[in-house]
């Protein structure tokens, strides 16, 4: 997966994200972010990889974001690491 194709993932899952009732206040809660913050950063590829990041540690999420959009359960995580940072991630 390219970078192009990962920020439209991201972008996707931030929509999804968004309208979502029960989940946008806990992704709010765990990361200081505000309703305008997710306006603003739209753009930002450090802020959507984050949003995938918080997605993709639930498997309940990433679930509930794929059967919604039609996408392949794999397709966040693979985004998430076409994205920059993803090479920070230390499972320890």
């Amino acid at each position: 997966m390219n970078q192009e194709q990962a920020e439209i993932i991201a972008l996707t899952a931030l929509g999804w994200l968004v309208n979502n009732d029960e989940l946008c206040p806990v992704f709010l809660g765990a990361t200081g972010a505000s309703i305008d913050d997710m306006r603003e950063k739209v753009n930002d590829i450090s802020f959507l990889g984050a949003v995938l990041d918080f997605i993709t540690m639930d498997d309940a999420w990433v679930v509930a974001f794929c059967d919604k959009e039609g996408l392949d359960y794999e397709q966040p995580l693979f985004a998430r690491q076409a994205l920059p940072g993803a090479q920070n991630v230390h499972w320890t």
